[in-house]
């Protein structure tokens, strides 16, 4: 019999929703219940995606006596972390707090008041490599629930108050952080060899290698480019198929964790069009990777990530199974030089073997190897190479799809495409931003007892129930920004104004920030963390979306706001640089700001349906970062005062830069346009 998840819109949820597990959705119901019967909450979290939730999920709910001893004994939760990011964010801080690590599935015992008192990650079902068995975790807590009570309890609400001291938020500083102090503490973390920070396990440090690229200083690019460079020819790249994974296990990018983020994707996407915009013309060999990279992720996106209505679906499985059916990591997309010889032949096999570094023992597990992409000299042969094995690949047992559609991930999505498609002139890549954009504006824009409100996720155009939290609500706002500039539609202006009202409404703090959900009785904390986590944080993406919408709609009240939470950010910001990317990218904008390069406003007027001509195209690669560009006709509407008394000189597409109060003379070529667009004033 199916249990309370059957009507799910989680892919994750619905994988066990015929499990002998009786789970219930995060609710109050649970917890009702939960008082009801006096037993404490086993709260389960992970994602659709993740291979170590899988194995928990055959071995120990899946098996019935387990599940029979949790029915009597607990009410059991299961939450979708990537449909609750406020309660994973609260009860991981817990996990980390009482273990000294984290990590997914998440397995949290809970008081039925929500308060923490047992906590760890994956448990196997029996004890073994010094790990205790799932079944016997359950039966001591259910003991000590029922023997200990105040035991139990007077612990939870000592990790209670201990974890309201861990999570307080770091006074706001006085000071801004520097280019300089910051790149000396980037640089000790700093590998010179494989590029990325720190050790292994290394995850993709997008939100880091925008804030390098902002300034374009020879430390800071050698560092992005470096990262950019052997990532883009690592395994940790899909070579074939274009994008790339979660995180490699190993420092050199080889051996990824094989499930695929649109997160991810989307913010690679618009971290390698800036890095390619910041690589001269005289190398234009890297020059060339980093576009086959965004081409790539662009190709992903569209060929299995587009669900029917436009919207992006959220992640690829890591594990798919092989022709005897048993499921494994990453199979579907390793290789060994006898699978090579039988797709491509002999001559084929052999090249494809020097170019990928595939080799009789493997870079992988049992003798298969990640195909990474070394010094190329023959790529009309590489690029028929290539199509052959995707062909072949393509014949495999696929990963399964996670199709719920996420706002923020699509927002970070929309802001990406938009921006790649206008530098490489790819209007197509615009009009996925676009539908992208009206999928997630038309179905998860809802009415709560006549109140307009958002929704985090949807699936097949139905809405979920878990309300949108920070984040969503700013990356939407900083892609419908960036979708009406490059459209010279205003109405994705005003729908991202509708959406930092909504934010600044629903999530600011007394200190001028903003927290990252709204409150919430259910969960016994409000999440806050100003660092970057596999997206920029909450507060981050507000201001970057706050600083947009103030220099497309001309209202200053935005830019105060992004200011004052800005501030909130500095001191966690200049502490740990590495993990706070967009934080310190916004951070040095205004850094260049008080030495006269200040965030600039560019009108473009265009003719009728031109706004993808050569100088529109110019502004967009040219542009220094926290430019907001818009292009229209005479007469447009809705960009406050940007367009008016502004026409064509001669009859052409004319530009008109502005920085603050100060505006330059208006120019109609490409190459007179660089000089407003970098000049200080």
């Amino acid at each position: 019999m199916p249990n309370r998840l059957a009507d799910a819109t989680s892919p994750y949820l619905l994988q066990h929703a015929h499990q002998p597990v009786d789970w219930w959705p995060w609710g109050e119901d649970a917890f009702e219940e939960a008082r009801r019967r006096d037993v404490p909450i086993f709260l389960s979290v992970g994602y659709a995606a993740c291979h170590w939730c899988h194995v928990m999920a055959h071995e120990s709910f899946d098996n019935p006596e387990i599940a029979q001893f949790l029915n009597d004994n607990f009410v059991s939760i299961k939450v979708d972390r990537e449909e609750h990011p406020d309660v994973d964010a609260v009860y991981m801080n817990a996990t980390q707090a009482m273990t000294g690590r984290g990590g997914w599935p998440m397995s949290v015992f809970l008081t039925p008041e929500g308060v923490p008192f047992f906590a760890g990650t994956y448990f196997p079902p029996v004890a073994g490599g010094g790990m205790p068995g799932f079944g016997d975790v359950c039966q001591a807590l259910s003991q000590a629930w029922q023997e200990r009570r105040e035991e139990v309890v007077g612990s939870a609400g000592q990790i209670r108050e201990q974890l309201a001291e861990l999570n307080q938020v770091p006074t706001a500083a006085d000071k801004a952080p520097t280019a300089l102090d910051t790149l000396e503490k980037l640089g000790e973390s700093y590998d010179m060899v494989h590029g990325g920070f720190g050790a292994a396990p290394k995850f993709p440090p997008s939100m880091l290698l925008d804030a390098l690229l902002v300034k374009g200083d020879p430390t800071s690019l050698d560092m992005a480019q470096l990262t950019c460079e052997t990532m883009a020819r690592g395994g940790i790249h899909d070579q074939l198929a274009g994008g790339f994974h979660r995180y490699s296990v190993d420092a050199g990018w080889v051996v990824p964790h094989f499930e695929k983020m649109l997160y991810d994707n989307a913010l690679l996407l618009g971290t390698y069009t800036r890095a390619w915009r910041r690589t001269a013309d005289h190398d234009p060999d890297k020059r060339a990777l980093f576009e086959r990279v965004i081409f790539g992720i662009v190709d992903w996106l569209r060929e299995e990530m587009t669900t029917e209505n436009g919207g992006l679906a959220s992640s690829l499985d890591a594990d798919s199974a092989d022709i005897r059916g048993a499921v494994h990591e990453g199979i579907f997309y390793v290789w060994n030089p006898e699978l090579l010889t039988d797709a491509l032949g002999e001559e084929d096999a052999e090249f494809a073997q020097k170019v990928f570094h595939v080799t009789s023992g493997g870079t992988f597990e049992h003798g298969f190897s990640t195909l990474q992409l070394r010094t190329v000299s023959d790529w009309e042969r590489l690029e028929r190479v290539i199509a052959r094995l995707k062909e072949v690949r393509a014949g495999r047992f696929r990963p399964a799809r996670d199709d719920k559609v996420v706002a923020v991930w699509n927002g970070l999505a929309i802001d990406s495409l938009v921006t790649a498609g206008m530098v490489f002139n790819q209007p197509e890549w615009v009009e996925m931003a676009r539908r992208a954009a009206e999928a997630v504006w038309t179905v998860h824009r809802v009415e709560v007892e006549g109140v307009p409100t958002l929704r985090r996720t949807s699936r097949d155009g139905v809405p979920g129930e878990s309300p949108a939290v920070t984040e969503d609500f700013g990356a939407l706002a900083l892609g419908f920004t960036r979708l009406a500039g490059a459209l010279g539609d205003a109405q994705w202006l005003e729908r991202a104004m509708w959406l930092v009202d909504q934010a600044e409404e629903l999530f600011s703090s007394e200190d001028g920030g903003f927290h990252d959900a709204a409150e919430d009785e259910l969960r016994f904390a409000r999440p806050r963390d100003l660092t970057d986590n596999a997206t920029p944080s909450g507060t981050a993406t507000m201001v970057a979306a706050l600083r947009a919408v103030s220099l497309l709609s001309g209202e200053q009240r935005y830019m105060e706001r992004a200011d004052q939470a800005a501030r909130t950010t500095w001191s966690t910001t200049a502490a740990m640089p590495r993990f706070a990317g967009w934080s310190l990218a916004d951070a040095l904008v205004m850094e260049e700001a008080r030495r006269g390069l200040r965030p600039a406003y560019v009108t473009i007027v265009v003719d009728e349906g031109d706004q993808l001509n050569q100088l529109v195209r110019a502004a967009w690669r040219m542009a220094p970062a926290g430019t907001a560009l818009v292009a229209g006709p005479v007469g447009t509407q809705g960009f406050g005062h940007l367009f008016e008394g502004r026409g064509q000189i001669d009859d052409s597409a004319t530009a008109y830069v502005c920085r603050g109060m100060t505006c330059f003379e208006p120019v109609t070529s490409y190459e007179e346009l660089k000089t407003p667009l970098w000049s200080r004033c």
